[in-house]
Formats: structure tokens, sequence, C-alpha cells
């Protein structure tokens, strides 16, 4: 038998669990960006990951192989994916800025499912009995905060779906890690300097106001992309169920932030649509260890 791996190596653990406190942290930094419009930020956040990410790239001697890469299927894929996390990014900045933090953090809880419900529906993939009840209970928890009107529920669901059907996107097409983050930023760039130079020619520019608000926004491409290359390192190393596990950090941050810091109120639909969630959450989560280690009993080696 081959020796169990479900913990992963040291290094991938670490790398996994910066990744997904970094994007925890996400709507502190978000938060302090209140005054810069949303759009003018996920256009800092583009500009400054290009720069970042092709001066990585140059490093790593990785331009050529990317280039040839992004071609045809590939290139059409990596344009929806593009589409897809800016959208992503763009609802989760305003979302913040305007004090949804707790909705946010609802999306990212039930982005798993969505996945798995996805890779179900479009890729053919069988869904294990407690992944459907684990799907069935959260799904109750959204259609509860829908006909109740107890939030915002569009910010969660168009999260959840953005982030479902890149990942998905992201799953089927011919690149790495890196390479399709390039791409997809440097896709984004030309739409993001267009938004930036208007603003500046209008005279509404954030960016040259203050010498503070400029570090922030320069930081933005390093914070955008470095617990994405984290995460890639870090999915390298570890078990699938290990990383299912981990991701729960990033909204459970999130939602504590949301209740302790920014003071969001918590209703009681939001308390019955987070019991829902959390649990069908859990019965996944377990249901994945579960698996994993039944694999790792049955392997021959």
């Amino acid at each position: 038998m081959k020796p169990s791996t479900s913990s992963g190596e040291p290094g991938g653990l670490l790398l996994a669990v910066g990744a997904y406190t970094i994007w925890g942290f996400l709507p502190l930094y978000f938060h302090v960006l209140k005054a810069v419009p949303a759009l003018q930020v996920l256009s800092h956040r583009v500009v400054w990951s290009v720069i970042l990410l092709v001066v990585v790239v140059l490093l790593l001697r990785r331009a050529r192989a990317i280039f040839l890469a992004v071609r045809g299927r590939t290139l059409l894929l990596l344009c929806a994916s593009a589409v897809l996390i800016a959208t992503n990014w763009l609802v989760y900045i305003w979302a913040v800025q305007h004090e949804h933090v707790l909705e946010a953090s609802l999306g990212y809880f039930i982005n798993p499912l969505v996945s798995v419900g996805l890779g179900v529906a479009l890729l053919g993939e069988r869904l294990r009995r407690w992944q459907g009840i684990a799907i069935a209970i959260a799904a109750a928890g959204v259609l509860v905060l829908t006909l109740t009107g107890g939030g915002a529920i569009w910010i969660p669901l168009t999260l959840a779906l953005s982030f479902g059907f890149y990942g998905l996107i992201r799953k089927v097409v011919a690149i790495d890690a890196l390479g399709g983050l390039t791409a997809e930023t440097v896709l984004l760039a030309p739409l993001a300097i267009l938004v930036l130079a208007h603003a500046s020619a209008q005279g509404e520019s954030a960016f040259g106001q203050t010498s503070s608000t400029d570090m922030l926004l320069v930081l933005a491409g390093a914070i955008t992309t470095a617990p994405l290359l984290m995460f890639a390192a870090a999915a390298r190393r570890m078990p699938l169920a290990t990383i299912g596990l981990l991701q729960y950090i990033a909204p459970s941050l999130q939602f504590a932030e949301a209740v302790i810091l920014f003071h969001e109120p918590v209703t009681r639909i939001h308390i019955v649509t987070f019991a829902l969630i959390w649990s069908g959450c859990a019965i996944y989560a377990w249901d994945s260890l579960r698996a994993a280690r039944a694999r790792g009993v049955m392997e021959p080696g």
C-alpha cells in the first residue's frame, strides 16, 4: 500500500493556509479603499497584477511557452474566464465597500458546492450520496434567503456562480495557473487602462491624490497574485480533499470581520441561512475527507 498523503507536505499546508488567510483578510484592504470607486480599484488590481506577473514570467523564462499556449480554443476559454474573474472581483469589491461582507462570505461558503454541481451537470462527474445531501441543504439555505428577502441575494449568487464557472473553465483549459492568470490579466489590461484614463480625464482619478492611497492601489497587484500563486503551488503538493477543507478559512474570516469589525446586522434569516449553508459545507467536507481516506486505503502500492 502507498503511504497516506492526507496531510500533504508541510510546505504545501503553509502555502494553502497562507493563501486562504490572505483572501480572508481582503475585506480589510478593500474597506480602507472605500472612497475609491470599485471599478477603479478593479482596474488598478488588473494593471499592477499584469506588471508583477510579467516580471515573474520573465524571471522564470516562461514567456515563450505561455505565448505559444494562448491561442485557438485556449484563447477563447481564457477570454471567458477573464470576464468571469473580473465580474467576481468587481462584485466582491463593491460588496465590501457597501457593507455587504456578510453576503460576500456566504458566496464563498456555497462556492465549493456550486463547483460540485457544475461538475455533475457539465462534466458528467458522479455525485456521491452525501454530496447530493450537502448541496440540497445548502440550496435550501439560499432559497430561504431568496424567498424572505433577508439580504442582497444577488451578491452571493453572483460570486459563487462566477467563481464556480471560472474554476470550471480553468479545469478544462490547457494552460497552467501562472500562464492562465497572466493571460487573463493581459486580456483585461486594455479595458482597465481605458477606465483609469477616463477617470483621469474627468478629474475623478483616485491615484495621485494621497501617497497612502497610491501605495494601497499599487499593492493591489501583489495582493491579487501572491495568494493565487501560493494556492497553485499548494495544490500541486496536497490532496484535493485537504484543500477542500482549508478553503473555508477565507469565508469564515470574512464572516467574523463582517460581524465583529464592520458591525453588519445579523438577522434571524441570516442565522437560518448560514446554519443551513454551514451544515451543507460540513457534510461536504466530511464526505470529501472520508472519500479521500477510502481511496488511500484501497490504492495498491
